[in-house]
């Protein structure tokens, strides 16, 4: 039978959704019932044991529970901030490519055990390239959320130094972590580590850095998902590309996005009265995050005002002043 150390590891283990601890002890007990000659109930146990372990591969990745690494320490404190994300691919408002791009992510990632049995790694390493505000943090929020994981966004004011030979070993230290806690990894603004190193105004660290970079990620063997977000696609070395598993274009929305954008903000308000046709000639050209700033500036008003009703005139006027600001 289980000593009381074994069963308070294995309680203390669940507890903390540390699988591979708790896996470890079951296995340490399934060992001493068979040295007791319990053959066949250790074997039982073994069998449980290699049950859980597929089923916590597969559509709950991290055994449906957090993984116990709750806050950076240390060294990573300075390099890392988490979050739980609770948005959802639902959620967003995306082009029919993109949206299909990231649920095939969600589906190889949810169902990883049965292509590492055919020999296939999923998609897991991921580069998001588009302009600013097209949604590409959100959907590494999202990619989270979906896999019940923590997100990890990596700090570049802490990563990248001055000091010759520092920046790489903080990526390590990073890609240490990406190793060792299951987890969805931001690198946003990711050009300012990637910049192509055929550049003019390159300097011997950047280039470094990039090498480093491309090492890590050349090796990289873990579960977890990267995800790197840049604006400035043509800022980045041509050797990058190959190294991620998928390359996702985000564009700024169609008429129809934007419709679909605006009309979601608005939630309740009433838009019966609303000329959709000027409302999406004045939103050409906006972003999805400053679309939503002018329908929540002009929602705003509209409560403030003590109506729910939306006027063309105000969300055409919001949308016309965000693109001065976006012009700035």
């Amino acid at each position: 039978m289980a000593t009381k150390d074994q069963l308070k590891a294995l309680i203390r283990s669940h507890a903390e959704g540390d699988n591979d601890r708790f896996f470890a002890v079951a296995m340490q007990v399934a060992a001493q019932e068979a040295r007791s000659g319990h053959g066949v109930f250790a074997q039982e146990l073994r069998e449980l044991i290699d049950a859980a372990k597929a089923r916590g591969q597969g559509d709950l990745p991290t055994g449906g529970k957090p993984v116990p690494v709750v806050q950076p320490r240390g060294e990573l404190a300075g390099l890392l901030s988490v979050a739980y994300p609770k948005t959802r691919l639902a959620d967003m408002v995306l082009s029919e490519s993109i949206q299909i791009q990231l649920e095939r992510v969600v589906l190889e990632q949810r169902q990883q055990h049965r292509l590492h049995e055919h020999g296939f790694r999923p998609l897991q390493k991921l580069l998001l390239v588009g302009p600013p505000g097209t949604g590409k943090t959100m959907t590494a929020a999202a990619l989270a959320g979906e896999l019940a994981m923590p997100l990890f966004t990596i700090q570049l004011d802490g990563l990248i130094t001055k000091f010759m030979g520092e920046t790489a070993a903080k990526l390590r230290l990073i890609f240490d972590a990406i190793a060792e806690t299951r987890a969805a990894y931001l690198f946003d603004e990711f050009d300012a580590v990637g910049s192509d190193r055929a550049a003019k105004n390159d300097v011997g660290e950047i280039r470094r850095v990039l090498n480093s970079f491309l090492q890590f990620l050349e090796k990289d063997e873990s579960r977890s998902v990267i995800i790197a977000a840049t604006n400035h696609l043509a800022l980045l070395d041509p050797a990058l590309f190959r190294r991620f598993d998928a390359v996702v274009d985000y564009e700024l929305p169609t008429a129809a996005v934007a419709q679909t954008v605006i009309k979601g903000r608005l939630g309740v308000m009433k838009t019966d009265k609303v000329a959709w046709a000027a409302v999406r000639k004045a939103a050409v050209g906006l972003s999805h995050a400053e679309l939503v700033k002018a329908v929540d500036q002009t929602a705003k008003n509209a409560i403030l005002a003590e109506t729910t009703v939306i006027q063309t005139s105000d969300l055409v006027f919001a949308l016309t002043a965000r693109h001065s600001t976006s012009r700035r």
